[in-house]
């Protein structure tokens, strides 16, 4: 076996480059590239170890590249790579001779004996690649330094979106070949197969996840309403059984309200405790014991992430949820809400359906360049309001409702408005049937770039901010839903917390044991 070229040669390769005149060059090692695909050359499982990780770049020398490049070619087509077959290879690419020639392939496979080193090698290979490219970065960021034309911001966004592709395993691909993509899609179908699960990030709502089979990467969402039709409702919900049901991690932007605020609505849905008792700070002795459990729940499950500052910008999302990505995975982003957010701290007070519109274009390339869903809470007109008024026959939102831009409508790939036709003391849906609307929400999806629009409709218990399906009864002990076929699972109505409380007591009037929690 092939001794690694050990720690001798990672201080000399860590060294400072210089030539032969004394000037800088960028850091690499010859030897270790020739190493790697001399071991790659000579035994097939140094190929399997390490062709995630590597790409041409990853070699300084651009003979290394080209040999790298015809090992994948062939690796990707199913054929074996040996010797002879990485020379026809080159041949065929027409590039056998700026690869140094047969020649040199048998000098590269004469190097090494097997793979037993291959990945300790390219560890010290990628590092040498991330050096290179921190350096290329750190040029770029001088250059632009002096040039006082280049927005600082933009600068900055730049050089931080660099860095985090870097940390994330390398420069991202712009240009992907067909066959690359269609093998992607195939494993993901493959997937999605054997375990029977979303290709998306469900939401925890089963007829909302059946339209969109869950929220797709790189997507985003727009979820619409005018005040107080339960937009932040339906947010924290969806952010809740993410979190909680499917171990999830997710990031929340709260532009309107604080980290105490949201974390209270959370607790009032998990205990069925009124959120204005989370205000006066009076709680039963059995509110007290159910509080005490749900706290602890919830500690269990940390994945929540909550940005709750009242000032941000798209250029502080972008850098936070880049953090929040390498360091938390998150898998989704719930902003509340957009036009809370503005475009820039130095932009200048002027159109502001120009800035709405800036911010719905980076917040879509967010979505695609951290390849995660981002739903993203609007506000939309007055017209609504005007509507309801004078058109008592259509108080529906529709996409032209959309407060202050229509790029909003442009970008998104999904936009759902928040209905609640008791708000405007309406009482029965507009079908045939009359049926009662009281404690209902409609949720209309109203565009669906990648699939169908649908109007689906949820129950809507405002006092504790729960939303649950329509047919489906909560479950205290889960903080989910039960549907008809797990009735027995849940509480008896006489005994919501499940405390057995005193059979005597007459709940009309004050408990002797009301105390602030």
């Amino acid at each position: 076996m092939q001794a690694p070229l050990g720690e001798d040669f990672s201080r000399k390769g860590r060294a400072q480059f210089f030539d032969m005149e004394g000037a800088k060059i960028p850091p690499h090692s010859i030897e270790l590239e020739k190493n790697v695909l001399g071991a790659m050359l000579v035994d097939k499982r140094g190929i399997n170890e390490v062709i995630d990780i590597l790409h041409p770049d990853t070699f300084y020398d651009p003979k290394h590249q080209l040999i790298y490049q015809a090992i994948f070619d062939l690796f990707e087509s199913g054929h074996p790579v040996d010797l002879l077959t990485v020379t026809k290879q080159l041949e065929k690419n027409g590039n056998l001779d700026e690869a140094g020639g047969a020649a040199y392939l048998m000098e590269l496979s004469n190097l090494v004996t097997s793979a037993a080193n291959i990945k300790y090698h390219t560890h010290i290979l990628m590092e040498f690649y991330i050096r290179r490219q921190l350096i290329t970065i750190g040029q770029k960021m001088q250059m632009e330094g002096y040039d006082e034309t280049k927005d600082i911001f933009n600068i900055l966004d730049e050089a931080e979106r660099d860095l985090f592709n870097i940390s994330q395993g390398g420069l991202k691909q712009s240009v992907a070949p067909m066959d690359d993509v269609l093998l992607r899609i195939k494993h993901e179908l493959e997937e999605m197969t054997q375990h029977d699960k979303l290709p998306g990030v469900p939401s925890g709502y089963p007829s909302l996840d059946e339209i969109t089979a869950g929220w797709q990467r790189g997507d985003l969402i727009i979820l619409a309403a005018r005040p107080s039709m339960g937009k932040t409702a339906f947010a924290l919900n969806m952010a809740r059984n993410m979190v909680i049901d499917h171990k999830i991690p997710v990031a929340f932007f709260s532009l309107e309200m604080n980290a105490e605020q949201l974390i209270k609505r959370i607790l009032s849905r998990e205990t069925l405790i009124p959120s204005e008792k989370f205000r006066t700070g009076k709680f039963t002795k059995q509110e007290l014991i159910v509080l005490e459990e749900k706290t602890r729940f919830l500690a269990a499950n940390p994945h929540l992430y909550i940005n709750d500052s009242s000032v941000l910008s798209i250029f502080d999302l972008r850098a936070q949820a880049r953090r929040l990505k390498q360091k938390h995975h998150i898998q989704a982003i719930f902003i509340d809400y957009l036009q809370l957010m503005h475009a820039s701290d130095r932009m200048k007070p002027g159109n502001r359906e120009q800035e709405i519109s800036t911010i719905s274009r980076n917040l879509k390339a967010l979505a695609k360049e951290l390849d995660i869903p981002i739903i993203a809470l609007s506000q939309l007109s007055r017209k609504v309001e005007d509507r309801a008024r004078h058109e008592s026959a259509h108080k529906r939102p529709m996409l032209s409702d959309l407060r202050e831009s229509g790029a909003i409508e442009q970008d998104a790939d999904i936009v759902a408005f928040i209905y609640r036709p008791e708000y405007y003391k309406i009482f029965e849906w507009d079908d045939a049937e009359g049926t009662p609307a009281e404690g209902e929400v409609e949720l209309y999806i109203a565009k669906h770039r990648n699939g169908k629009t649908a109007q689906l409709y949820f129950k809507f218990q405002k006092e504790f901010g729960l939303i649950t399906e329509r047919d489906a009864t909560f479950n205290l002990d889960t903080g989910g839903s039960v549907f008809p076929s797990q009735m027995n699972t849940i509480h008896p109505p006489n005994d919501p917390f499940g405390l057995n409380e005193d059979k005597d007591h007459d709940p009309s009037k004050p408990d002797e044991n009301d105390m602030p929690f």
